[in-house]
């Protein structure tokens, strides 16, 4: 399988886990189906499983390679342009309105750190076409749930009012070097138009209070954050959180606003 020459020590401080089964590598590429005018960029290549593949197909290339060593063996390179550091401290925005176009984001997220990554990703939904992510499918399941099952939660409200969301790959152990404890899987997310006069603080707040207490009905756990803004109106607090619609958390954001 084609990667960076040059041998490479996986660090786990990193959350390094390398992809090494090509027929993977060509589905998740084939999904992404880049191509040509559009502006590509991937979150930590590592040893360019995805990262030379891509490059078969469209160039020029944007990386993000927090690993030092990792990111010279790309500059190396003169169809690639590397961002060396935390992808974290990265502004998408202005990334966006210097290339003067929206961003395709692909990557295998570090998993110590992949819900930080998807909300810092989140103030840049804008500037954004699509994200295609390697992530744990236990993150990839909860950030796709419906409501009233175990996994619907937090983060499924906090991205599916903005992003629809799909599991689009299981992905074993077995294709990465050295394998993690966990199943993986690809999840394909597309930014919606957000509705108008939403405050994200605010639904940010409010979800957060929902699900303080899941377990609880929301009369437990947000009404008396209601009660503090002085909310009049008929919102079902006799449900648990995990009943509510992403819908209705959006409605009762812009009630409680007005």
């Amino acid at each position: 399988m084609a990667r960076l020459s040059g041998q490479h020590i996986p660090r786990k401080r990193f959350g390094q886990h390398f992809l090494t089964d090509r027929m993977l590598v060509e589905t998740i590429v084939d999904l992404i189906a880049p191509q040509a005018g559009e502006t590509l960029v991937e979150i930590g290549p590592g040893l360019g499983a995805l990262t030379l593949p891509l490059l078969a197909r469209h160039q020029p290339l944007t990386v993000i390679e927090l690993d030092r060593d990792l990111a010279a063996k790309l500059r190396a390179r003169d169809d690639v342009e590397v961002i060396e550091g935390d992808v974290l401290k990265v502004d998408f925005r202005a990334l966006a309105a210097a290339k003067g176009a929206k961003l395709r984001v692909v990557g295998n997220l570090p998993y110590n750190i992949s819900t930080p990554i998807l909300f810092h990703l989140l103030d840049a939904v804008d500037d954004v076409v699509d994200q295609h992510f390697m992530l744990q499918k236990e993150v990839v399941d909860r950030m796709a749930a419906a409501p009233g099952g175990k996994d619907y939660g937090r983060l499924s409200v906090m991205l599916q009012w903005r992003y629809d969301i799909e599991s689009v790959l299981d992905v074993p152990p077995e294709s990465f070097d050295p394998p993690p404890r966990v199943d993986s899987a690809i999840v394909r997310m597309l930014p919606l138009q957000a509705p108008p006069g939403l405050d994200p603080a605010l639904l940010g707040a409010l979800v957060t209070s929902a699900f303080s207490q899941r377990r609880k009905l929301l009369r437990h756990s947000l009404g008396r954050w209601l009660a503090e803004r002085c909310y009049q109106g008929h919102f079902d607090l006799q449900r648990r959180a995990e009943e509510v619609p992403v819908a209705e958390f959006i409605a009762l954001a812009l009630e409680v606003k007005a």
